[in-house]
């Protein structure tokens, strides 16, 4: 599930916004340890918004000699939960303009997904009557 979400302009490079999301995340979740992140995040502004926050750096690489599609360890819960927002039809396009807006509507599309799981599972666990 989502810890938090910061949406920037294109400009920014994903490892350079990374000290925003840790600044907004960290003080609600004081029990991270560790932030797992591909090898685009290898660079020296992520290192260093991690060691601020206290927290390690773990980057999944692509396994050496490998060809073709692999799965990639803990790379696939990120690409798992775009194709879970790709399903809700306001994120599917880039329709607002501001990005609060959008922070707004990935965290109902998440915040809906979670309910929908905690109803089916709570409805599993009936006894039949």
């Amino acid at each position: 599930m989502l810890l938090g979400i910061v949406v920037h302009a294109a400009d920014i490079q994903d490892a350079d916004g990374l000290y925003d999301l840790l600044k907004r995340i960290k003080p609600l979740y004081c029990w991270l340890r560790a932030v797992f992140a591909d090898s685009i995040y290898n660079r020296a502004s992520a290192l260093l918004a991690c060691f601020l926050f206290g927290l390690g750096l773990l980057i999944t690489r692509r396994p050496a000699g490998a060809t073709g599609f692999v799965v990639i360890p803990r790379r696939w819960v990120v690409e798992r939960s775009l194709g879970w927002l790709g399903r809700w039809r306001r994120l599917s396009k880039d329709y607002e303009e501001l990005p609060e807006v959008s922070e707004a509507m990935v965290t109902l599309a998440m915040i809906r997904l979670m309910l929908h799981r905690l109803v089916h599972t709570a409805r599993k666990q009936l006894p039949a009557p």
